[in-house]
């Protein structure tokens, strides 16, 4: 059964482009103008993803996106003009991604790479991709928790409310503990693009660090690595303190030396002084007499 897919942009000549390109890709696609025609159109028969434009007439797309998130458990691209990258940041955090948005497209857009991204969304809300190896269940590091078949995460033993791109992300990081990845690798990997805007996972990544860091001003799970890109590094174990065992063939510590005492006979006095000379021949010789041979003495 072909996705079914709601495209809604004021704009007709976007919207004639994008419907036509999905239905070539063999989806089955309906068309809404405004956000109120949208919302009837959902509730009569809720979409498996909306194409939804930020600037909508009435409605803007962040209203008409709660509002279809209501309804239902709808993914989300959104499309935008902000042009800079830091204004498509700022746009992330804001907006979409606070309403679960699962991806953000800037105007223009290469129509085939809009494709090639809602079927990548298509393929993770049917059906998440294993990061974990062949047989394992649970992703885990510290007290960070990911069910990858029953898709649940936890921290501390409490439910983290992740949105499906963010799960993925987590449970990505946690399969690949300790390696540094790129953005590049990242959008690659986990969203399934080979080229795309780079924007959307620094912004994931500052939303995942929101729900798993104590503090997400100072990571410390999912670390910045500064000039390539993003690292989890797995909370390290207290350390245990272990008994000290004497080593086979290692010389136990020498005890302190003691000045003899005068009523001590000279020959048992030279016994406990240091011997005369030592690092010289005749102090190794002096040495070799005084200690006993046993196997804390091997030589």
């Amino acid at each position: 059964m072909s996705a079914s897919v709601l495209v809604v942009d004021g704009d007709p000549t976007v919207a004639e482009v994008v419907v036509g390109y999905l239905r070539r890709a063999g989806m089955n696609v309906q068309q809404a103008a405004d956000g109120a025609t949208a919302l009837a159109m959902a509730r009569a028969s809720p979409p498996d993803l909306a194409v939804l434009d930020l600037m909508l007439p009435g409605l803007d797309g962040l209203e008409v996106c709660r509002r279809l998130r209501e309804l239902a458990p709808v993914a989300v691209i959104m499309l935008t003009a902000l042009g800079a990258e830091s204004d498509r940041v700022l746009g992330l955090e804001l907006g979409g991604l606070e309403l679960g948005a699962d991806d953000y497209v800037t105007k223009p857009f290469s129509p085939r790479e809009l494709v090639l991204r809602v079927q990548s969304v298509l393929r993770r809300t049917q059906g998440s991709p294993d990061f974990a190896a062949p047989g394992q269940r649970t992703l885990q590091a510290g007290d960070l928790e990911v069910d990858v078949s029953g898709h649940r995460a936890g921290k501390g033993g409490r439910p983290l409310q992740l949105t499906g791109r963010e799960f993925d992300l987590l449970a990505f990081f946690l399969g690949n503990p300790g390696q540094a990845f790129t953005r590049a690798q990242l959008l690659e990997r986990v969203w399934g693009w080979s080229f795309g805007d780079q924007s959307t996972v620094t912004v994931h990544v500052r939303r995942l660090r929101e729900k798993i860091e104590a503090d997400p001003a100072n990571p410390s799970l999912l670390a910045t690595v500064w000039g390539v890109g993003y690292r989890l590094d797995p909370p390290a174990e207290d350390p245990v303190a272990l008994p000290t065992q004497p080593v086979l063939g290692e010389a136990p510590p020498r005890l302190p030396h003691r000045k003899a005492a005068s009523s001590v006979a000279g020959g048992a006095a030279s016994d406990l002084a240091e011997p005369a000379g030592t690092g010289t021949d005749q102090g190794r010789r002096q040495e070799s007499r005084t200690q006993p041979r046993g196997i804390g003495y091997l030589r």
